[in-house]
């Protein structure tokens, strides 16, 4: 009998975040052991709970839940989500221009398609979220990846940008606060991505999920806040802000040159009809949450849980020698660079495989998040203040064994 295979589409699509390593810790853990899971950020597996006046909003009206809703979500949702851009300065988005979304996820891979032909080129950030590299590559167009520079705080690199852009680039991919590194973009530099999407045609797809969760006083600008005559897309969502990552509620909101963007918002109508509509009961905490007391303030200020996690973890790594990280001012990771000189790596995979097998700590390699070096990972810092410190004296205690 003839075999069946994947399409050839899939043959490029990686989300290592959940590969061959995470596959590895089930075994582990159907064997008995216990891993600590400093792989993904997933605030309800640490006891960072969605906060109860949200639940509870959701549990006291589930009975209108369900049957269909209109297609792009909820009205008084998307209700929310307006007057949460008026909040951030977004200026002239009406209801229409919000769809909800079964998480941010759906939606970034929903764009994808409705925007690519085959070939077209979309600038992604190195490192990124793989899930806008898998969900370009997935919709037939070519990830191109513009570097972000550690010396720099890992802000872009404005001039890295500017060489790789082609006849065929559609769109720049902003990840601001980022995922895997932490950084938090100047305006400065926002405006200067704007003035290259302005001047080549480009829409600017702004990632901004970990939009609250910033440190030390630091500032978040939405990108579609400083310009009208570009087009952007902004992402947005329940999962980190308010730790409702199960819940899988998102939305993305279209703004500024929206005239210039009638076809392609047709074709973004049509893929969001054709799923009938997101995920109902999450909706209903959409109102809520944005509305209501926003908790997370007290998680990132001097005293707050995060704050005082990602000190702890920060300054932990830095004392391993051989490890630097740069502070993340935004997010929940860390990304630590391994000094080549005295940590030789040529498999980042197996490096964090052998991290597993021998600590049951479970990491993601930095090669993961498509950069070219094998010489960074990415830490989760979620944990409670004794499993971090023991996480990160452990790990700190492993590289003693690679180094040079």
């Amino acid at each position: 009998m003839q075999n069946f295979f994947k399409s050839a589409k899939l043959d490029n699509v990686c989300y290592e975040i959940r590969g061959v390593v995470l596959r590895e810790a089930r075994r582990l853990e159907e064997e008995g052991h216990r891993v600590l899971k400093l792989n993904i950020g997933n605030p309800a597996t640490f006891e960072l709970d969605v906060p109860e006046e949200i639940q509870q909003d959701v549990i006291h009206n589930m009975h209108l839940a369900q049957g269909y809703v209109e297609s792009k979500g909820l009205f008084s949702a998307r209700k929310a989500v307006m007057h949460y851009c008026q909040q951030r300065g977004i200026a002239k988005v009406d209801i229409d221009d919000i769809y909800l979304g079964n998480g941010v996820s759906e939606l970034i891979v929903m764009s994808m398609q409705a925007l690519l032909n085959t070939g077209d080129e979309v600038l992604i950030p190195a490192p990124d979220y793989p899930l806008w590299t898998a969900a370009v590559t997935l919709s037939s167009g070519k990830p191109v990846h513009y570097h972000c520079d550690e010396q720099q705080n890992w802000f872009p690199d404005i001039d890295d940008i500017r060489k790789k852009i082609t006849r065929r680039t559609r769109a720049i991919v902003l990840i601001n606060p980022n995922n895997p590194t932490g950084a938090v973009y100047s305006e400065e530099l926002l405006h200067q991505v704007i003035e290259l999407a302005r001047q080549h045609n480009l829409i600017v797809l702004a990632d901004e999920i970990y939009d609250k969760i910033l440190y030390d006083g630091t500032q978040h600008t939405s990108v579609a806040s400083l310009a009208d005559d570009v087009l952007f897309f902004t992402y947005n969502g329940l999962s980190k802000n308010y730790r409702a990552a199960g819940y899988r509620s998102g939305w993305m909101i279209i703004s500024g040159a929206k005239h210039r963007a009638r076809d392609l918002i047709e074709g973004i109508d049509m893929l969001s009809n054709m799923r009938l509509c997101a995920n109902v009961p999450a909706q209903l905490a959409i109102q809520t949450a944005l509305g209501g007391y926003q908790s997370i303030n007290d998680l990132v200020t001097p005293g707050g849980r995060l704050y005082e996690q990602r000190e702890i973890a920060w300054r932990m790594l830095n004392d391993i020698p051989g490890v630097s990280c740069v502070k993340p001012m935004g997010a929940l990771y860390l990304f630590p660079r391994l000094d080549p000189k005295q940590f030789p790596i040529v498999n980042d995979e197996k490096l964090v495989l052998d991290l597993l097998l021998q600590e049951k700590i479970l990491l993601v390699q930095g090669s993961a998040f498509n950069i070219d070096d094998k010489q960074h990972l990415r830490v989760v810092f979620l944990p409670r203040k004794d499993s971090l410190e023991d996480a990160m004296g452990r790990l700190g205690n492993f590289l003693e064994h690679y180094r040079q």
